[in-house]
């Protein structure tokens, strides 16, 4: 007798959310991609389905038979303290009731300012901003739900994304269209300080690793990030595949640019210690626990730009 394979629900279509389930239909996974319209391009392999997971019947239906839920949905800047939290509640409430596990899509902020030092999974989580707290509350909720025996919970948290399908992130829609286009490219805060940033294909990996493997449950994994370089390292990388040096705009403090509006950068700038301070990520534990090797940054901004390019193409 043959067992159909496991479901695995991917809740949100960013660029997190498609690029996971892209991996997970790689490994073999039925899949279903959750967000409210629901449409979208056709990805082999991938049901998508509309259901707005911030309700608790939306929620319900969206994991209704899944095995594994990847939580990877984020909502706009300036709605994630009010709407975030209800959101967490109707989805770890669907996941319990289907006895579904959960794997958690997470950022740094918890950490709040960290004068420099390493990030690894032990640092304190020392937020002060309303967006820090916020998640750190969350996460504590998460972890608690897990120790309680409510249901499997682990949290995999990610640098500042990089990527094909990466638009807003500092090293996004801002930089790359502007660098193959010979735009000014904005650059934030103080840029030769060490800053890592975690490619879009690694957060997939990474996610998909620990939705495989209930071993690694009850805990908060660094999802796999190269290691730190400065900004304008990374930018030369750019420069040398391009062929030409970047105009850069320092943006030292935070005033809206490019993408980034006016309500946008005033949300952000509690924020911006990320780029006054180094932010350097550790991700030895889950490259040692289950093998995995963070993509070079060369090949990620080969990616990145072999992305960008084809987007411009595209348009004209």
């Amino acid at each position: 007798m043959t067992t159909t394979p496991a479901l695995h629900t991917v809740l949100g279509s960013g660029p997190a959310g498609t690029t996971l389930a892209r991996e997970l239909v790689r490994r073999g996974h039925p899949v279903r991609l959750v967000d409210r319209s629901g449409s979208g391009p056709a990805i082999g392999g991938v049901e998508r389905y509309a259901a707005d997971v911030a309700t608790p019947d939306g929620a319900r239906a969206a994991v209704a038979g899944a095995a594994v839920v990847y939580h990877c949905v984020n909502v706009g800047y300036h709605l994630q303290v009010e709407v975030m939290p209800k959101i967490q509640e109707a989805v770890l409430g669907a996941a319990e009731r289907e006895g579904a596990r959960l794997v958690v899509l997470d950022t740094l902020y918890p950490y709040g300012e960290t004068r420099g030092a390493v990030m690894t999974e032990d640092s304190p989580w020392n937020a002060t901003t309303r967006k820090g707290r916020m998640r750190a509350e969350l996460d504590a909720r998460y972890l608690a739900a897990h120790r309680e025996g409510r249901l499997s919970v682990v949290l995999g948290r990610s640098a500042d994304f990089v990527g094909p399908g990466v638009l807003s992130s500092t090293l996004g829609g801002a930089v790359f269209p502007a660098a193959l286009t010979g735009q000014p490219v904005p650059a934030l805060g103080d840029i030769d300080l060490p800053h890592s940033y975690t490619y879009i294909g690694d957060v997939a990996a990474g996610l998909a690793t620990l939705g495989e493997h209930p071993e690694g449950d009850g805990r908060v994994w660094h999802l796999p990030t190269a290691p730190a370089r400065t900004t304008r390292q990374v930018l030369a990388l750019v420069e040398e595949r391009i062929g030409r040096p970047l105009e850069l705009t320092v943006i030292t403090e935070p005033r809206p640019f490019g993408p980034f509006d006016e309500a946008f950068m005033a949300e952000y700038a509690e924020m911006f210690y990320q780029h006054t301070e180094a932010q350097i990520v550790d991700s030895s534990a889950i490259e040692r626990e289950f093998g995995l090797t963070p993509t070079p940054l060369e090949e990620a901004v080969d990616a990145t730009l072999g992305w960008y390019g084809e987007l411009l193409a595209a348009h004209h």
